[in-house]
């Protein structure tokens, strides 16, 4: 046996970050190797055919926990303040799915109905939003084991959130990382919850990790399959009405994008839209033509012949027809070489739906009086149906006036369910005087989306009552992008009779969450609301150059069009000019940066 022993420094630019610090107790170190390549911080293979088993030892401070892949076999203390965890994957992965991760995290353990450990893993100040974020989460498991017809491959399952992720989950063998905005407490759950992704994730360890995509071409065996298997998971939770409405919510978006987007399914250059919800939607179609038993079967033979292999979209359709007759030819061509989206198809497999037959019929009364569907739409609301067909109404009568319509608003305001409630306070843009108390009550919701619509229209309406809002929202914090606390800072901002010193209190923290001590989501909030009191406080426009620093693109895209607009206003671009020099070192390089650029 031939060994290579290498001994090496990194300092990444990517795909392993940093944030927080041991100083200030919030340290937290993880990676995000797909589309990132792990070789930038570990040497290894970037091309996902190379798969290999890992054993990985990681040394570090004795007061965190070290995750990555695989199990633990063991564990010891290095001196008196360092350990070793030592990792070990019994079976061969792509490298773009090894992972680290480095917090304070504690964790629960569970078995899985086959015995399977399942480790979810929190933050200590998140104990209480334990039960909300991982809800459902063995039942997940044991389901997707069951419909998968193959047992869970890795030996051990593990999900931990982290901050400022890239994205909503990363399915990192035996052990996925998640964004920290999905956890959440009981409110937090009626507005974001985690089910989803949980499954998705949970999908891929056969969809990609056991069975890899050779390449980009054939992403969709990877990113369609979790789709589709956490649409099943989530129809055995919620029922087929769910099912059928997320399905043609994926529909209506494939349809639309296909107005423009000419790039099929097989192409590394297809959309995530394409990859993901077109490739679940092509999935969905087999389904329902072969039938549930032969599908599974198909599955089952397509995962047991290439485990731990690397494949190609002729590999599935191939045991297409080792199980049925099925024109494999004619699904290839006109889902995933075409670039159309098939209507009739599924809008045909869709109509079996009653919900789905009901809501068409709903859409199609557009052309007819209010008069002439009121009652029709009363008996609705009234109704214990599926809220997609209460929310469609809504939104379908927005433009009446309330005077006419306040009936019905009554019904749906009243609702159990809360997407309902939250159509009425999305679509109600003047509340009525008569109508107020009644609206008021939206204060008292169960979401802190309907909590922060209803303050901020009310607030607006309302001058006489704003204190009053004001008093009621002084302790809300909302989600964990801080949107309400955010939303409850700025319009104390905007109140004449608020208090000078809670006043300023109050601005202060508004500003300082827009530094780099918080998260980018709270830092997005917290920019929006700041940029509108004017004039901008120096501070804001530090934070916002030191924003374009950040890892996670997205947020520095929108700090970079946010300087780039200001840059164009002359009174911003002398401001920044002069504010410069008080900049650190860092922020000063970064804007000189921009300042050197050539306006459009």
């Amino acid at each position: 046996m031939n060994k290579l022993h290498v001994v090496y420094e990194a300092m990444p630019k990517q795909t392993l970050y940093f944030l927080g610090s041991k100083a200030a107790d919030n340290l937290q170190i993880w990676t995000q190797g797909q589309g990132k390549y792990t070789s930038n911080w570990l040497p290894s293979f970037d091309d996902v055919n190379e798969k290999l088993i890992f054993k990985i030892n990681v040394t570090f401070d004795a007061n965190y926990k070290v995750i990555s892949n695989g199990l633990l076999i063991d564990s010891f203390l290095v001196n008196k303040s360092e350990k070793t965890w030592c990792y070990v994957l019994k079976k061969p992965m792509s490298s773009y799915l090894v992972m680290l991760a480095i917090a304070k995290f504690n964790f629960k353990a569970e078995k899985s109905a086959s015995k399977i450990v399942l480790e979810n893993y929190f933050q200590f100040k998140d104990s209480l939003k334990y039960e909300y974020t991982y809800k459902y989460s063995k039942q997940i498991f044991d389901f997707l084991e069951i419909e998968i017809g193959i047992n869970y491959p890795w030996g051990v399952y593990r999900q931990l959130p982290v901050k400022d992720f890239l994205y909503a989950g990363m399915e990192n063998t035996t052990s996925t990382l998640f964004s920290q905005d999905f956890v959440v407490d009981e409110i937090g759950l009626n507005d974001q919850n985690f089910i989803n992704v949980n499954a998705h994730e949970l999908a891929h360890q056969w969809f990609g990790n056991m069975v890899t995509a050779k390449s980009g071409k054939h992403h969709w065996l990877q990113e369609g399959f979790a789709t589709f298997y956490a649409l099943l998971a989530e129809r055995k939770l919620f029922g087929d009405d769910y099912f059928y409405h997320q399905l043609y919510l994926d529909a209506q978006r494939v349809r639309q994008a296909a107005k423009s987007d000419t790039i099929p399914i097989l192409s590394e250059k297809a959309s995530s839209l394409s990859f993901y919800q077109k490739g679940s939607l092509a999935l969905f179609y087999l389904y329902e033509k072969v039938g549930t038993k032969k599908f599974q079967k198909i599955i089952k033979n397509y995962l047991n012949k290439y485990k731990y292999l690397n494949v190609e979209t002729q590999d599935f359709l191939n045991e297409i027809n080792k199980v049925v007759v099925f024109d494999v030819v004619n699904f290839e061509n006109n889902w995933l070489k075409d670039y159309r989206f098939q209507d009739e198809a599924i809008d045909n497999l869709l109509k079996k739906s009653e919900f789905i037959q009901k809501l068409y019929e709903i859409q199609n009364r557009k052309k007819q009086s209010f008069a002439e569907n009121e009652i029709f739409f009363s008996d609705i609301l009234k109704s214990n149906c599926f809220y997609a067909l209460k929310t469609e109404i809504i939104y379908q009568i927005k433009n009446i006036p309330f005077e006419v319509k306040q009936n019905l608003i009554k019904i749906a305001i009243n609702d159990s369910n809360l997407e309902v409630v939250k159509a009425v306070a999305q679509t109600i843009t003047t509340v009525p005087i008569t109508f107020k108390n009644e609206y008021e009550r939206l204060l008292d919701a169960k979401s802190y989306e309907v909590k922060e619509l209803a303050l901020i229209k009310l607030f607006n309406q309302f001058v006489d009552s704003q204190q009053t809002y004001l008093e009621k929202a002084s302790l809300w914090k909302g989600n964990n992008d801080l949107s309400l606390r955010i939303t409850y800072l700025f319009l104390s901002q905007l109140n004449a009779n608020f208090d000078l010193l809670k006043k300023q209190n109050n601005f202060d923290e508004l500003i300082d969450y827009t530094s780099a001590q918080f998260e980018s989501s709270i830092r997005k909030n917290a920019f929006d609301a700041a940029v509108q009191l004017q004039p901008i406080n120096d501070k804001v426009l530090e934070n916002l150059i030191n924003a374009t620093l950040h890892f996670k693109w997205q947020f520095s895209k929108y700090a970079k069009d946010y300087v780039r607009s200001l840059l164009k206003i002359v009174s911003f671009r002398t401001r920044f000019e002069m504010l410069k020099t008080s900049f650190s070192n860092e922020n000063k390089l970064q804007l000189q940066k921009f300042l050197d650029e050539k306006t459009q």
